[in-house]
């Protein structure tokens, strides 16, 4: 007979476990031990990482939510090794029978030919130009973009067609292609979002584990900057009684960067990712896991969540109006959002359907 183990916080990972909660079950999980050793799991060794291939036959993909400045988006991976405990794309991967759980950051699928059907996508000739976002959904800037380069792919053709981009990423390897950004951001087409959440090392160490630090993401938005990337930052999400007090300082450290714009969001909880940040606040935080989640409700109408449109993002109540105007005020301090982030659609010119093929004109 076996007996069932609490779970417990890995090194590296920000889920503590495999959500037993997940909507479309096909199978139940759980730590035990079985007299073979389980209980003494090494529960500091690195958790190993495994790599898949997405089949989709799109590229884009798009919506219709009037609570994002975009309507279409490529996302070059599903699944995300950063790790992130309050991620809303975590429960995208209970479409895959996984879980949003460990699951979501340690089976990462690549869309390798991302490029090849960005291509045809945009050579159709009813493709009409409008701004596309990387790292809608999952960050195209993960650890393993290193090896794979997809996101740098996509971005070699949205340049080659002058199409309008904006990246969002909580990664510092995102410098490594300013030399592409910087020439897109010389004609109105390209803009760098850098999500940093908090700055203190310790505290992202546990809500984003594998993202680059928090200076390290600064010191990529001076090297964007300084390329002449139009780039600015995103505090999200804020948390109460987590980081919510950083929100200042984390604007007064991204204009000094040379951030020319600045956006927030308030922490969302859908489906399994309230379980999964419960657990996260027991394990790391338990004297505050009653006090942050009864401020979350108190802005969600009494719920954990809320996905009215308006709202969503922001929240309802006197704690989300207050975080607010802090937010323009600090802005306003600082000269972030002066500028408008329209980019240009007039310079799009469709790519040749075989990136091989070369130009007659």
């Amino acid at each position: 007979m076996s007996d069932e183990l609490p779970d417990q916080a890995r090194k590296g990972r920000g889920a503590v476990s495999n959500a037993a909660s997940a909507r479309f079950p096909q199978q139940d999980r759980a730590l035990v031990d079985d007299g073979w050793g389980s209980a003494e799991e090494d529960l500091d060794a690195p958790t190993r990482t495994v790599v898949g291939r997405d089949a989709s036959r799109s590229a884009i993909t798009y919506n219709q939510s009037p609570d994002v400045p975009f309507d279409r988006s490529i996302n070059p991976y599903k699944g995300c090794e950063h790790g992130c405990i309050y991620c809303f794309a975590r429960p995208t991967h209970a479409y895959l029978d996984l879980s949003p759980g460990l699951d979501f950051e340690t089976r990462i699928f690549a869309k390798e030919n991302a490029a090849e059907l960005l291509r045809a996508e945009l050579a159709k000739p009813s493709y009409t130009p409008a701004t596309i976002t990387l790292g809608a959904n999952t960050d195209p800037y993960q650890p393993v973009e290193r090896e794979k380069r997809i996101t740098r792919s996509v971005l070699d053709v949205l340049a080659e067609a002058n199409h309008p981009v904006c990246i969002v990423t909580k990664n510092a390897l995102v410098a490594r292609d300013a030399d592409i950004l910087a020439k897109m951001g010389a004609k109105g087409i390209a803009r760098v979002m850098l999500s940093i959440t908090t700055q203190d090392r310790e505290l992202a160490r546990s809500l984003e584990p594998r993202a680059t630090t928090p200076a390290r993401r600064f010191a990529a938005l001076r090297e964007l900057r300084a390329a002449g990337v139009p780039a600015g930052v995103l505090t999200a999400p804020m948390i109460p009684a987590i980081n919510d007090h950083e929100l200042e300082g984390l604007l007064a450290s991204a204009a000094e960067a040379g951030a020319d714009s600045a956006g927030y969001v308030l922490l969302r909880l859908p489906h399994e990712i309230k379980d999964l940040f419960a657990e996260w606040l027991e394990t790391h935080f338990p004297d505050r896991k009653d006090r942050v989640l009864n401020r979350v409700q108190a802005m969600r109408g009494g719920k954990l969540n809320e996905s009215q449109w308006g709202t969503r993002l922001r929240g309802e109540g006197e704690y989300a109006d207050l975080l607010e105007r802090r937010f323009k005020l600090a802005c306003t301090k600082h000269g972030l959002n002066r500028l408008g982030t329209t980019q240009r659609t007039d310079l799009f010119a469709p790519p040749a359907r075989d990136g091989r093929q070369m130009s007659m004109f």
